[in-house]
């Protein structure tokens, strides 16, 4: 397996909202929504069981933690009022999952994790941080901002289209496939930045001219300093949107130092059988059963 060392503990982090969510999407677009007998929509939770006990299958962690989002107000929110401004309501479908389906998790004797005024992606990377030391750890999840994270002892695995099909990135796989270092992405992000986080990075820079000039200068204090180097229109794009530069690329950036502490030993993976199954008789999810093994 990709960044593990032989003997050392193996820690997950699952982002889960992009579990549930992608889970939700999957199914709910057929127009058939599974439902409990008493009428309770549970496609998102399902989906997200055998999502998730697919990548323990597949990447065999001693450890997990699972991490939540904790409302839509956030530290990026106070630095720019339209983060995720364009971010739709939840279905009315899935709001009753996100409880249902942290009630799951804790029948697995995972820890949900979530701290307010922070993203997932703030929680997972300082856990990832806080515990690589001793582990090493996989971010399940289906967001390209965790590349940021990868290192020699972080896997950032990215859930792909279809059911159990991963990209495994580890340093030399993102320099293989997009030739680009962890501490990139973000810098990239800064340059063109994020559609579906609605910041708007330099008004005028895409991905194709912010690839190419990271590519050239490696870093955004590299091309500021050598902006009399660059064709005259992008200079004057980037110009013309200094403080914007710099606020994306912060926004863009997962913060490792989250006020959060949890002991390895808080999150062994070790399922009671019977607790599951008394959560999936209760949501109706007998097929799933075989899939604890």
């Amino acid at each position: 397996m990709n960044g593990t060392h032989e003997g050392r503990e193996r820690l997950l982090l699952v982002d889960g909202m992009a579990l549930l969510f992608r889970a939700y999407f999957a199914t709910s677009f057929t127009g058939s929504i599974r439902r409990t007998s008493a009428g309770i929509p549970v496609n998102g939770v399902h989906g997200f069981v055998r999502y998730f006990l697919d990548a323990v299958k597949r990447f065999g962690p001693t450890h997990v933690i699972c991490c939540w989002d904790m409302g839509s107000t956030t530290f990026r929110t106070e630095q720019f009022s339209d983060y995720k401004g364009n971010r739709p309501d939840a279905p009315d479908d899935l709001k009753p999952q996100f409880d249902l389906v942290k009630e799951v998790v804790d029948s697995f004797g995972i820890p949900n994790v979530g701290i307010v005024g922070y993203e997932a992606d703030d929680c997972i990377g300082t856990l990832a941080r806080l515990h690589s030391g001793a582990a090493d750890v996989f971010v399940l999840t289906g967001d390209h901002d965790m590349l940021q994270l990868v290192n020699e002892r972080v896997t950032v695995v990215i859930m792909k289209k279809g059911y159990g099909n991963y990209a495994v990135y580890t340093p030399s796989f993102l320099l293989e496939e997009r030739n680009l270092t962890p501490a990139q992405i973000i810098d990239l992000k800064g340059l063109m930045g994020d559609t579906s986080d609605n910041y708007p990075g330099v008004k005028g820079i895409g991905e194709k001219t912010a690839l190419k000039l990271m590519q050239e200068y490696g870093t955004i204090e590299n091309i500021l300093d050598n902006l009399p180097q660059l064709s005259k229109s992008i200079r004057a794009k980037i110009e013309a949107d200094l403080d914007m530069l710099h606020l994306s690329r912060d926004l863009a950036t997962i913060r490792c130092d989250v006020p959060l502490e949890l002991a390895l030993d808080q999150c062994l993976w070790k399922l009671n059988r019977s607790t599951v199954e008394t959560k999936f008789d209760e949501l109706e999810f007998g097929s799933l059963v075989k899939m604890i093994g």
